[in-house]
């Protein structure tokens, strides 16, 4: 469905995790980020970039590799792509295939275009590269903590955001790759949140936003979460723990084993730091 349209932006919301997918109109360009999940949603996507496409290019933008932001790869397969020096260099792309295929045969799942792991034209090597798709320029920040790989897109014109698995209104952080580089990347969407003029946030998952109050509120609650679980592990503070649990939406067993994870994760990032200070 379509969470979100303008004259230049429509974000569109899968049925499944909330997962956002968006196409952006700039003159020279037709953007698409994370093209997801549903057959009948990418269907959906698509149409509506052959509607008001014309014969503007297109270019694909993935946040990250995980299998839910690739899954419509190859659904445009016009579309120039463009993605992170770590999506380029992923180590395992056969596994992110595999959890494609085996959503689809779990759920009679078929689709008009092949499973591939995404090949990029346009690889974004520095953090804060800069891209010029005719008049409009793009910025990409490095966004690793949720994953290696995670990429950060500003497009100043439309005042737009792309953040990803990250800020979502709901979602708490997973931390697949590394707590620091989270932290470091909440910050680092804060210093763009006060640089760059931005009016509408896009997660990966949930809802947009169009509000600064609500923007500034999203970082403070990763921020806050972040701070408060690595106390609590350095501290081996159970019942913290177990209340920092319940914070996440949608409480599942996925969610629980996506909590362990990152306990672990901060274990093995600050536990020998804190009990060396002590």
């Amino acid at each position: 469905m379509i969470q979100y349209s303008d004259d230049q932006v429509t974000v569109f919301q899968s049925a499944l995790f909330q997962t956002t997918s968006t196409v952006i109109q700039l003159d020279e360009s037709i953007i698409i980020i994370d093209p997801n999940w549903l057959p009948h949603e990418i269907d959906e996507i698509r149409e509506h970039v052959n509607g008001v496409r014309g014969s503007r290019d297109c270019y694909l933008i993935f946040t990250h590799g995980d299998y839910d932001h690739i899954i419509g790869y190859k659904a445009f397969p016009d579309a120039k792509t463009i993605g992170s020096a770590g999506l380029r260099d992923h180590p395992d792309k056969e596994r992110k295939l595999k959890l494609i295929r085996d959503f689809d045969a779990s759920y009679y799942i078929t689709r008009n275009y092949p499973i591939e792991f995404p090949v990029l034209d346009i690889v974004i090597e520095e953090d804060g590269q800069r891209l010029a798709l005719g008049s409009t320029t793009l910025t990409f920040y490095k966004a690793p903590g949720h994953t290696a790989d995670g990429l950060f897109t500003v497009i100043d014109s439309v005042g737009v955001f792309a953040a990803g698995d990250y800020l979502s209104d709901f979602e708490l952080p997973f931390i697949y790759h590394s707590a620091r580089d989270y932290e470091g990347t909440i910050r680092q969407a804060a210093r763009i949140l006060k640089e760059h003029p931005i009016t509408l946030l896009i997660p990966g998952h949930g809802r947009h936003t169009t509000g600064q109050s609500e923007m500034d509120r999203r970082v403070e609650i990763a921020r806050s979460y972040l701070e408060r679980l690595r106390q609590a592990v350095v501290d081996g503070d159970d019942m913290a723990l177990d209340q920092l649990q319940e914070e996440h939406g949608f409480i599942s067993e996925f969610t629980v084993e996506c909590h362990k994870e990152n306990v672990r994760i901060i274990q093995n990032e600050f536990q020998a730091e804190g009990s060396h200070q002590s």
